[in-house]
């Protein structure tokens, strides 16, 4: 009889009950440490994004072919989007692999999902979000009675917004200020005609108010520790990521192209980054507005994932989330930090936010 079969069963129930002690002192390991699965490239990668300059990394990728390049046979099937919560249904309904999206809807789309659905694998935009409204408004105060426009219910600068106005104790509604989710296109229409007095916008909507006579009553920068707080980041389908590493971690590397584009050569970034929302929205910007909207930002890789617990305080504050989301397992840069390390650059740091409690 061989060895192994001799074993006696006292010594089986040891081995199974270290085991099980084993697995249950993981509480806090890494998400990316779940069952492994078969792995290999996807056929296809659908990837959402929209036509704002803090999506410039995403347009550029696509604009200049650096996904398709990293890519190589997986074939990628670009969608534009009007507003990250719309992002949010496309990836929860499947028809969305991957989304260039604001930082609310990112955490909507982890909470609506039991924290299941989407992980966050890295930053893209930092800054350039702005509440800009008529001159002659100099304070707080005197938005009593104004409607003032975000871009949709839920997303980033809405929840940006509703915080504000709550730590400045404004009411919304008749009594205080009216926030009217408007599309960025109509926004700038209806503050040309007097019919909003402003809004809450991100780029190149904030800049182009400005040029519309506009003035910044709040750069959102200022309300966050040395100015850095995540516009737009990347999100994956959690089963996606599993299924398909070697494709996200080509992603990244055509998003890591797309920023050194942006930031070693600023002036043909915004010419490809102004085509490509031409194409889009059959618009181009105007070179002021333009250049103005690129000194408000800044592209990054880093998802400044520290920033997130705040980020999900502020969209109950907001009335946006009834509670705070536990962010546990949210981030997962493991895909990140392979691109950056063979790239020789420092990885990032994930804030805690990629382990999982169970």
């Amino acid at each position: 009889m061989p060895l192994r079969s001799r074993v006696p069963v006292a010594v089986l129930a040891v081995l199974v009950t270290v085991g099980v002690l084993a697995s249950c002192s993981r509480a806090e390991e890494p998400s990316s440490s779940t069952a492994p699965v078969a792995t290999s490239p996807a056929g296809e990668l659908r990837l959402g994004y929209l036509p704002n300059i803090t999506h410039a990394p995403a347009l550029i990728g696509l604009n200049k072919g650096f996904f398709a390049s990293e890519l190589g046979s997986t074939k990628i099937i670009p969608q534009s989007f009007n507003a990250g919560p719309d992002e949010v249904g496309a990836l929860l309904g499947g028809s969305l692999d991957a989304a260039f999206i604001g930082s609310g809807p990112a955490i909507n789309a982890f909470a609506k999902s039991g924290g299941e659905a989407v992980r966050l694998v890295a930053g893209s935009t930092s800054g350039g979000a702005q509440l800009v409204v008529s001159p002659d408004i100099t304070s707080p105060a005197q938005l009593k009675g104004k409607t003032i426009a975000t871009p949709q219910a839920g997303n980033t600068q809405d929840v940006a917004l509703k915080t504000w106005l709550k730590q400045n104790n404004l009411p919304q509604g008749a009594d205080g200020v009216t926030v009217q989710n408007i599309d960025n296109p109509r926004a700038l229409d209806l503050f040309r005609s007097g019919q909003i007095a402003g809004g809450w916008l991100p780029e190149p909507w904030s800049s182009r108010l400005v040029d519309a006579g506009a003035k910044v009553l709040v750069d959102e920068r200022s309300l966050w520790p040395n100015g850095r707080f995540p516009t737009t980041v990347l999100v994956v389908r959690t089963q996606y990521l599993a299924e398909h590493p070697q494709t996200v971690e080509a992603l990244l590397r055509g998003e890591q192209k797309a920023v050194e584009f942006a930031t070693g050569n600023p002036a043909e970034a915004k010419t490809v980054t102004n085509d490509a929302i031409a194409q889009l929205t059959n618009t181009s910007l105007p070179p002021a507005v333009l250049d103005r909207a690129f000194t408000e930002l800044t592209f990054t890789l880093d998802p400044l994932a520290a920033t997130f617990p705040r980020l999900s305080e502020d969209s109950v504050t907001a009335g946006v989330m009834p509670t705070e989301t536990n962010l546990q397992g949210f981030v997962d840069v493991t895909a990140l930090d392979k691109v950056l390390q063979a790239a020789g650059k420092p990885t990032v740091d994930a804030a805690g936010l990629d382990k999982t409690q169970r």
